[in-house]
């Protein structure tokens, strides 16, 4: 799969590119990515991206026309058709479903927003899909672009150590949704603080049960509203529900 980057910080990608685990992928070609900078495709001396939005107000708005040249350049330069992704507070939150669907797919154009917005022209001509990472405003898109681009990299085939690491995440839907439990290892005492004899007893079945009740525990005090999706979905069993009963 391929990603086209449209930003006005192509180097912000650089070093995130080349460390930790997910760099296995964007090595290998899992995961290819692709910087276009912006300002390459601004007009004039100074290479303008913006100005001053009609109406007044502060801030300033980048210009659509740049931004329709540097998606024209990011379509010719593959093979193939793929969505145009703009990063924006009134986009899908993205979660862990939606994460496993681009991961599987061939890629996309991610449109990196600064200042206080985007003609909303060249929104409602080129932009497919819009995406969010919360209820909250980044300065731009670069940190959110590089979000989606490290989940979808652990996804891929031995990009991860443990190949089957990934399938204990936390709001896995293919598990049930929960939260992860919590994780311990040596020293089996730490600060006076011992490992939870669970996991110490060799006992497959017992250390299971106990790593289910505390993503089930963990999941009920932090994030209920995922309790209540995972028994829309009938994958709560009886001992589940009767641990949470004593909770």
């Amino acid at each position: 799969m391929r990603f086209d980057v449209v930003t006005l910080f192509p180097e912000l990608f650089e070093p995130f590119l080349k460390v930790g685990v997910t760099r296995r992928a964007f090595e290998s070609g899992q995961v290819e990515v692709k910087l276009w900078n912006l300002r390459d495709f601004a007009e004039g001396t100074y290479r303008r991206v913006d100005d001053r939005p009609f109406g007044g107000g502060p801030g300033m708005v980048m210009l659509a026309e740049p931004l329709a040249r540097c998606i024209a350049a990011a379509r010719a330069d593959r093979v193939g058709t793929v969505p145009v992704v703009l990063f924006s507070p009134v986009g899908q939150r993205i979660d862990h479903a939606l994460v496993e669907g681009w991961s599987a797919g061939a890629g996309a154009i991610l449109v990196c927003g600064r200042y206080e917005g985007i003609d909303q022209r060249f929104i409602d001509r080129h932009v497919d899909v819009q995406l969010s990472l919360g209820d909250f405003v980044l300065s731009g898109g670069e940190i959110a672009a590089m979000a989606l681009l490290d989940a979808v990299a652990r996804l891929q085939p031995g990009v991860l150590n443990d190949q089957g690491s990934h399938q204990e995440d936390s709001f896995n839907p293919a598990l049930d949704g929960l939260l992860d439990c919590p994780h311990y290892t040596r020293p089996e005492e730490w600060q006076g603080e011992k490992v939870p004899a669970a996991l110490l007893s060799g006992h497959h079945a017992q250390i299971e049960r106990w790593r289910r009740e505390r993503r089930l525990e963990v999941t009920a005090r932090h994030r209920p509203d995922l309790l209540g999706v995972a028994r829309g979905k009938g994958l709560l069993t009886p001992a589940d529900e009767a641990f949470l009963s004593k909770l």
